[in-house]
């Protein structure tokens, strides 16, 4: 076959996956080219919080909150039991070199909150603080004209035109005057967002998951590596020894590349791929997506009808969110609502099914699970006014006005009424039931006990309640007229089935030998976790480690080719 194009590592898709292997391999020397099919690099992890979940880092260390691996190992084998302990293994042990590795010689750098908990911290081994770390922020200004380049957040994730803001953002622009020292980081924020809106289309103060995206990217710019935009993957080109390249499509012209020692897949799997999600995920029901359009089953496809395995053998074949839905936007109920004092989610009977404090895939998977048995795909989440003047409500933002409340109510996105009979009625669940579930709610948050479902009762759901609400942070009387309403769908933010693998990141075939030359990172290899959420960042953490673990795989095999090294 003649090759249009010759180079060491082929890499698909500029997310946090491919971009990471983009930045080791260019580190260790070789010669790369890192092919998105979209004009903008970040796929879904730019509109995440862009938080890694690794345990035993140095940087936690560094941070005062030391963790251990030998707890995680605990941990995960509580969680997921003996499942794909090797490639569990393989990222235990490399975690804390690859984080070491980027903050040595690049701008992706990473801190330990000191206190993030994992999801399920009854769980042995469980840890408050250190497996999660954040990236810091960065100056998008730095980018330049290829700033514009960095997907942007969802829009209801900014403020004022385009301003990011970050958790710890939120009470002081909520309380700008509540201290001298509010009124002082407030004034610097919004003078900074006004400044960047006379050069940017949005502020370059960029936090979270586009803090992550932009220190990557500033990463390979400086590093000189070839990123192409608009390049799409067609095919893999195998050969005798197994994967050789790729047929891309570059803009209007389609090109076939040569990979002279590997080939990564990082097209962040198939979540928004209704097709795949039929095959996948037949009975249930899920008919929304938050992850990245573009993530739609490039690599995944492309591997299968190579000859790779799919590991479909999951406890959830994808994560969730529970998702509000206003025109085309799936705005996602992280933790901004949920798990605060004075809201319960219930079902078309009025009646709760749920922890609404645990976490959004926990609550997701709840939800269909019920739904089974009563209808609870749209559950509903109910408040009183109290609530959304403190928390807000979904898009509502905290202290929500009359003419705010009145447009999502107009739109049909948001319901109202005096009684929580009329509520009931309104949104079409049982009002007697409601009322019920309601009364109930009251009297647990009278003890600070939810009798019926402990929410509030783990160091997860307090982290994200209303410390200043007593005795439990996640609970408070629903009590103050008009009562509000919001429908709640279960949406995938991202795929656990996928491409079979070993502890390389090497892609298996069917009988689970490697195929030679190809390698799949973040959503399209198999979730380790094996449709478990054990925490915060338990898929950009992987795809860090496993870009890691592929790269210093392929540059093992030296001057040889790295498709004749399929054995260890």
């Amino acid at each position: 076959m003649r090759f249009d194009r010759e180079v060491d590592v082929l890499i698909f898709g500029a997310g946090m996956g491919g971009m990471c292997a983009a930045l080791f391999a260019a580190l260790e020397g070789l010669d790369v080219l890192l092919c998105e099919k979209t004009d903008q690099v970040g796929g879904t992890t730019a509109t995440s919080a862009g938080t890694v979940w690794i345990p035993g880092s140095s940087q936690a260390k560094r941070d005062g909150v030391p963790d251990s691996a030998d707890e995680a190992r605990k941990f995960l084998a509580a969680e997921i039991g003996p499942r794909a302990e090797a490639v569990r293994e393989a990222f235990l042990q490399a975690g804390p070199a690859a984080l070491d590795y980027l903050e040595a010689r690049t701008e992706v750098k990473f801190r330990a909150p000191p206190r993030h908990p994992d999801y399920h911290s009854n769980r042995p081994g469980r840890a408050l603080a250190g497996r999660a770390l954040a990236p810091l922020p960065f100056d998008g200004r730095l980018l330049g004209a290829d700033f514009d380049r960095v997907r942007p957040p969802i829009a209801p994730f900014m403020v004022l035109g385009g301003m990011m803001v970050g958790k710890d953002d939120i009470p002081i622009l909520l309380k700008p005057f509540g201290s001298a020292k509010s009124f002082a980081a407030a004034a610097k924020l919004l003078l900074r967002h006004a400044t960047d809106r006379l050069r940017f289309r949005r502020g370059t103060r960029l936090v979270m998951g586009n803090a992550l995206v932009a220190r990557l990217f500033y990463s390979l710019k400086r590093r000189n590596v070839a990123v192409v935009f608009d390049a799409r993957l067609v095919e893999l080109v195998k050969g005798t020894d197994g994967v050789e390249g790729a047929v891309v499509d570059i803009g209007d012209k389609r090109q076939t590349i040569r990979a002279r020692r590997g080939v990564i897949l990082a097209t962040g799997g198939f979540a928004p791929n209704e097709k795949l999600r039929a095959e996948f995920m037949p009975d249930l029901a899920i008919k929304h997506s938050n992850a990245f359009a573009g993530a739609s089953g490039d690599g995944f496809t492309a591997a299968r009808t190579a000859g790779a395995a799919v590991d479909d053998k999951h406890t959830s074949p994808a994560f969730y969110f529970p998702s509000s839905l206003h025109g085309d936007t799936v705005y996602p109920h992280i933790l901004l609502d949920r798990a605060k004092p004075g809201l319960i989610a219930v079902n078309k009977d009025g009646r709760r099914f749920v922890n609404e404090s645990d976490s959004y895939h926990d609550f997701a998977e709840a939800m269909l699970r019920s739904n089974a048995a009563a209808p609870a795909v749209p559950a509903w989440l109910i408040c009183d006014r109290a609530f959304i003047g403190d928390y807000g409500l979904g898009l509502l933002h905290p202290g929500a006005g009359r003419r705010e409340i009145e447009r999502y109510i107009a739109d049909g996105y948001l319901y109202r009424a005096e009684t929580l009979m009329e509520l009931a009625q309104r949104i079409g669940v049982d009002g007697e039931n409601l009322l019920r579930s309601v009364q109930a709610h009251n009297r647990y948050a009278e003890t600070g006990v939810d009798e019926a479902f402990g929410k509030g009762g783990t160091e997860y759901n307090q982290f994200n309640g209303d410390p200043a609400n007593r005795p439990n942070p996640c609970l408070r009387p629903i009590a103050e007229a008009p009562f509000f309403a919001v429908a709640v769908y279960p949406s995938t933010m991202g795929t656990c089935v996928g491409l079979a693998t070993d502890g390389d990141a090497r892609v298996l075939d069917e009988n689970g030998a490697p195929l030679g030359g190809l390698y799949a990172v973040g959503n399209d290899m198999a979730s380790l976790f094996r449709g478990v959420y054990v925490g915060p960042g338990v898929t950009l953490g992987p795809a860090l480690v496993f870009a890691y673990r592929a790269v210093i795989d392929i540059a093992k095999a030296g001057a040889g080719d790295a498709r004749k090294r399929i054995t260890r």
